[in-house]
């Protein structure tokens, strides 16, 4: 795997997100807004992994089957772990109807999709959404899914676009289209739809 140069003020934005979202979930009135903070890891998250995967195409050196491997690598044991732990502490002191939401929670989890679970069934400002310890992996589902997919449109649009240089180009013409049409889906999803759950989804998160 490609490494690449360690960048101090990444960290510190990671410092930033990090408290951010401590602080919101410790009294949402000191931060109303600290739940960004994980906007903020999935952009460093699509940072990083876009040099890394870049590189290695560049280098004739990226598996998507090594890639993908290193992911599950990376996150299940930990993962499985702590649902686990959750999953037998849960079982001893939830009432059914709470368990049983929260079991079909890890298992959608599992597959990453756990997001999609959420989005239809409850909205994360919901006061039903503090009953649910799986809640926050959505995130990790959101981030799993551009995992994914990404990796294959830049593989993709390499093998169409080979020169960097309108790699780069397409790439800046795709960002400004993105933030553009991030407006348009913020005041959609806010004035029309008014639907806190969209905050799980995938489209949002694009866009």
């Amino acid at each position: 795997m490609s490494s690449i140069k360690y960048r101090p003020e990444i960290d510190g934005l990671r410092a930033i997100a990090v408290i951010s979202v401590i602080i919101y979930h410790l009294n949402e009135n000191w931060l109303s807004g600290g739940f960004l903070g994980v906007d903020i890891f999935f952009v460093i998250s699509g940072f990083l992994i876009t040099g890394i995967i870049i590189t290695e195409i560049q280098q004739n050196s990226f598996s998507l089957k090594q890639f993908y491997t290193r992911r599950i690598k990376r996150i299940y044991p930990a993962f499985i772990t702590v649902m686990a732990l959750v999953s037998f502490i849960a079982s001893a002191i939830f009432i059914y109807n709470d368990f049983n939401k929260l079991r079909k929670t890890i298992e959608l989890a599992i597959a990453f999709l756990s997001n999609f679970y959420l989005g239809l069934t409850q909205g994360y400002f919901d006061l039903s959404a503090n009953e649910n310890p799986a809640l926050h992996i959505w995130s990790l589902a959101v981030e799993e899914q551009y995992y994914l997919i990404f990796p294959l449109i830049l593989i993709l649009a390499y093998k169409k676009f080979r020169e960097v240089k309108v790699l780069f180009i397409i790439t800046l013409i795709l960002f400004f289209i993105l933030l553009a049409t991030s407006f348009v889906s913020a005041n959609f999803y806010k004035e029309v739809l008014h639907q806190p759950n969209i905050y799980y989804l995938s489209k949002p998160k694009i866009s």
